[in-house]
């Protein structure tokens, strides 16, 4: 367990498996979550040490109570540059007469602090308030589209590619598990933002627990397969509703995923098939993805942008080093960070399509800017052009911000679509 750290008129450390139920009320109250501690006693007692209550810190009261908590998860994350350890912060949450008092700071500092020491370097996070993560050094990174689309305009081009030697199988999810295992794992190796999932994570992601069905039916999969073996799959539940003009029932993709063009086509039109549903409704899907080229009339497909993972570079010449860039670039930056300390300096990066050096230096800087801006930027999503235009960032060197946009640019969008 991490040594104690003293911060105001708490202490923040490492918890012991018994305190499982005092975090879970803290957090379960910060969250304003329809259940109790003991409601959700038997997932508590299956709490696993790798990523569960071995990567959490709580602050405690001057009383032995505890009043906050942070915890976090080892993923193995596709990152620009190859598969990387993220820690993806959750269970962050703070008593409500406690809020405003240094206590989710104190929090902040130590697990910074923490994943450093243990060579991790970076975090992500999906927030549940949007105002509170960029003063703890994230930055929004990756924005995605939940998707709709009404039957009756759901048809593909006619030029969309279609294999005859592809199908489609119905199953019950115990029954596809092995199948969307192996896709997942295959996309997740190279798609940014997609981190590798454990045998936990399919347990809960495929669970399908009629207590939390939330008014729909029972989760289905539907796996594409090929002579060679399985291609894509989506994970869908159908919502039943009707009216006097008969049929109005929805169904809900919770994930699409496909590793080949055909395949793509194969799914969508698949999903896109069920009788009595009239309008299917997806939703994560990445800016990318090939539905909204594939289907005939692009209009009829809704979309919605959502904010989803925020990044913070916990190591900031390690993240930028490791990180390959588009084009050369060689710069002077200056970067402040109120919470990771070892991070604010003036730093020269000069890097390329093979990766990057970076070393301090008393160099006059390039561009000044927070590390927030840094992890908004790591990904390729989203330009530094933006809060630089906004006045967030300083260029003392004309065209700075241009060059480094262009060698962050990615043409392929992250996504997640998982809320961990």
């Amino acid at each position: 367990m991490p040594t104690p750290e003293t911060a105001g008129p708490w202490t923040v450390r490492g918890i012991d498996r018994d305190e499982l139920p005092d975090v879970a009320e803290v957090v379960l109250a910060a969250m304003i979550a329809p259940e109790l501690p003991e409601e959700v006693g038997a997932r508590l007692r299956h709490f696993p040490e790798r990523n569960g209550y071995g990567r959490i810190l709580a602050a405690v009261d001057e009383h032995g109570a505890i009043v906050g908590s942070t915890r976090s998860h080892a993923f193995d994350m596709a990152l620009p540059g190859g598969v990387r350890r993220v820690a993806g912060v959750t269970g962050v949450g703070v008593w409500p007469t406690r809020r405003r008092q240094g206590v989710l700071s104190a929090l902040m500092r130590r697990q910074l602090a923490d994943l450093r020491s243990t060579g991790e370097h970076y975090a992500a996070l999906w927030a549940s308030e949007s105002g509170i993560y960029g003063r703890y050094g994230f930055g929004l990174a990756v924005t995605e589209v939940q998707g709709a689309i009404d039957l009756h305009h759901a048809g593909l081009r006619a030029d969309a590619p279609r294999d005859p030697g592809l199908w489609v199988e119905l199953e019950r999810p115990e029954a596809a598990r092995a199948p969307v295992e192996e896709v997942f794992g295959r996309v997740a190796r190279t798609q940014l933002g997609r981190f590798a999932r454990d045998q936990a994570w399919w347990d809960r992601l495929l669970k399908d627990d009629p207590a939390e069905r939330g008014g729909k039916g029972p989760l289905r999969v539907s796996v594409v397969q090929g002579a060679d073996g399985p291609v894509g799959y989506a994970l869908h539940r159908a919502e039943r509703r009707w009216s006097v003009h008969g049929s109005r029932s929805v169904l809900h993709v919770q994930e699409a995923v496909a590793l080949t063009p055909a395949a793509h086509t194969a799914l969508y039109e698949h999903l896109f098939s069920f009788d009595l549903i009239t309008r299917v409704e997806f939703d994560w899907l990445a800016q990318d993805d090939p539905l909204e080229h594939l289907v005939l009339d692009h209009q009829s497909l809704e979309t919605t942008l959502v904010d989803s993972l925020w990044v913070r570079l916990v190591d900031v010449p390690a993240a930028l080093s490791e990180r390959t860039y588009a084009v050369p670039f060689e710069a002077v930056l200056e970067v402040t960070d109120r919470y990771a300390p070892w991070n604010a300096g003036t730093w020269h990066v000069k890097g390329g399509p093979d990766g990057a050096q970076v070393d301090t230096t008393e160099a006059a800087p390039d561009v000044s800017l927070d590390v927030s801006h840094l992890g908004a930027a790591h990904l390729g999503q989203r330009p530094l052009l933006g809060p630089l235009r906004a006045g967030l960032i300083s260029e003392h060197t004309p065209g700075t911000v241009t060059r480094l946009d262009t060698a962050l640019s990615r043409s392929d969008p992250a996504i997640c679509g998982l809320i961990f």
